[in-house]
């Protein structure tokens, strides 16, 4: 019999985990598509100069940094637990997934890690083209971190090369452990899922602004690559997840047939699809459901005649927690249909040249923001408890992983996990809001933080503005020459700022 509220040991670990997990997942969702997005920002500001791709960089350079430090500590987290919550998974997987966490270090978070300092404060500091590629740096890093991580957890869902000693698993073959038959397909939806996250969070925060009547070309440039996005990856999006479907269909049947709240195959019909309904694992039956007959095949097997195994096909103790997933995939999917509806009105609202003054479209951007952690939050919930009772599919259940603690010790840990979580990362996106609601600099005032200072061709000068006597010399700047370039602080642009403003005055 299935009972999620049974508050022992082995169920608070199970809600520790999950409430750390989903608490992660939020920051990655939006670190992963915010390090791209400011590569294309920095790329436009090299290629055309312009400042409000400047101040656009600076502004999500800002939120992205806070977002990947609480990303980095919350990941922290959870890999401790492995060892605290989840030793016997750690003692029959580790020599699996340890090196594949440990690869995830010594490439992405070396890689971030690495070059994240300069690409936070070297703005002034180094040559534009270094400054670049070091905001290149990170962002693969972030593509790499999702490439171990991903390939671990799909190895967990669809196991393969290793054999059984013992007790252990013994890897046999890395290459078919990390391109695993799951892998391609999470790690793409993924990736694509948390480039529309990000889309979502900066389209909501350009609507924000534009509610609030800042209409700056700042706010509409931030729009309107929001709205490219959601109206060209959000379909993309769709067609992966229908790949990931038919991959899951073949290798973890069971979770399909808890997905879709599939008790049993009537002889000659095919399968129908479930919009709706109350899967009851007590009953074995959907209640109050609404189908549409034979979708449900045409959509898993792109037949109108193959049927999809059903729940009864499998043993009970072999089953998913069907409530659970059968609402989190709707709730994923339901969020993904209104990001193409949302993508379909910013096309027709920019053919017509209202893009920017709709003001209930405007509405819809700012409600879609949160869509964009809704979805990823549902759709692992999906993933993971769809797996269930497995940790490992098929060859490790969760109840034999989990350690051994007391209720109450699990009890204390978890509510302590609940009260620093809301805290620390409360405080954390409440300082995001913020910066959100600050929006980014006005071009006018980065333009004047020039103020007093000019451009010249490079030429042979009478009188460096920096010194009182005349001389000589080729000047390795525009307007400083090399004895007194230490007196001024040199902009990535080419202009000068000098700290004497006597200095200033004699040379404008």
């Amino acid at each position: 019999m299935w009972n999620m509220f049974e508050f022992d040991a082995f169920h608070l670990a199970r809600l520790q985990f999950a409430f750390t997990v989903s608490f992660h997942i939020l920051f990655p969702a939006i670190t992963i598509g915010l390090a791209s997005y400011l590569v294309v920002l920095e790329g436009m500001w090299l290629r055309t100069r312009d400042n409000v791709w400047r101040s656009l960089y600076n502004f999500w350079l800002k939120i992205f940094a806070v977002n990947f430090g609480m990303g980095v500590v919350s990941g922290l987290v959870m890999s401790y637990q492995f060892g605290t919550n989840w030793s016997g998974f750690s003692q029959f997987a580790g020599s699996i997934t340890g090196p594949l966490l440990l690869y995830e270090v010594l490439t992405a978070f070396f890689l971030e890690a690495g070059f994240l300092g300069v690409m936070l404060f070297g703005w002034n500091k180094v040559p534009p083209a270094l400054h670049f590629f070091t905001t290149c740096m990170v962002a693969l890093g972030t593509l790499v971190s999702t490439f171990w991580i991903l390939a671990s957890n799909s190895w967990m869902q669809t196991p393969q090369g290793f054999i059984i000693e013992n007790g252990h698993l013994i890897p046999q073959d890395w290459l078919a452990i990390i391109f695993n038959p799951s892998f391609p397909y999470r790690l793409f939806h993924m990736a694509i899922a948390a480039f529309l996250s990000s889309a979502m969070f900066v389209g909501a925060s350009a609507a924000w602004h534009l509610l609030r009547g800042n209409d700056s070309p700042a706010i509409r440039k931030m729009l309107s690559m929001a709205m490219w996005m959601a109206l060209l990856v959000a379909p993309i999006r769709a067609v992966v997840g229908d790949m990931h479907g038919l991959n899951t269909l073949e290798h973890q049947p069971a979770k399909i047939a808890a997905i879709e709240g599939h008790w049993e195959n009537r002889p000659g019909e095919a399968t129908p699809l479930l919009l709706f309904g109350l899967p009851d694992m007590e009953q074995e039956r959907t209640r109050y459901g609404l189908e549409i007959p034979a979708l449900g095949s045409l959509i898993l097997t792109h037949s109108l005649h193959k049927q999809v195994p059903a729940l009864k096909d499998f043993p009970k103790e072999d089953r998913p927690y069907s409530p659970a997933v059968f609402w989190s995939f709707r709730i994923m999917v339901g969020m993904g249909v209104l990001m193409i509806a949302l993508g379909i009105c910013s096309a027709w609202l920019r053919y017509r040249r209202r893009l920017y003054h709709s003001r209930p479209f405007q509405w819809f951007a700012l409600c879609m923001g949160p869509a964009g952690l809704i979805a990823p939050v549902a759709g692992w919930v999906t993933t993971e408890m769809g797996r269930q009772p497995w940790v490992i599919y098929g060859l490790l259940r969760t109840r034999d992983a989990v350690s051994l603690h007391s209720t109450l010790q699990m009890a204390i840990s978890l509510l302590v996990f609940i009260v620093v979580y809301c805290a620390v990362f409360g405080v954390g996106y409440y300082y995001i809001f913020r910066l959100i609601k600050k929006g980014p600099q006005p071009v006018t005032e980065l333009t004047s933080q020039t103020a007093g200072t000019r451009r010249v061709r490079s030429q042979r000068l009478s009188r460096c503005v920096m010194r009182r006597t005349h001389h000589e010399h080729r000047y390795l700047g525009d307007l400083v020459c090399h004895h007194c370039l230490r007196h001024a602080d040199v902009y990535r642009d080419g202009w000068f700022r000098f700290r004497y403003w006597d200095a200033v005055q004699r040379g404008a």
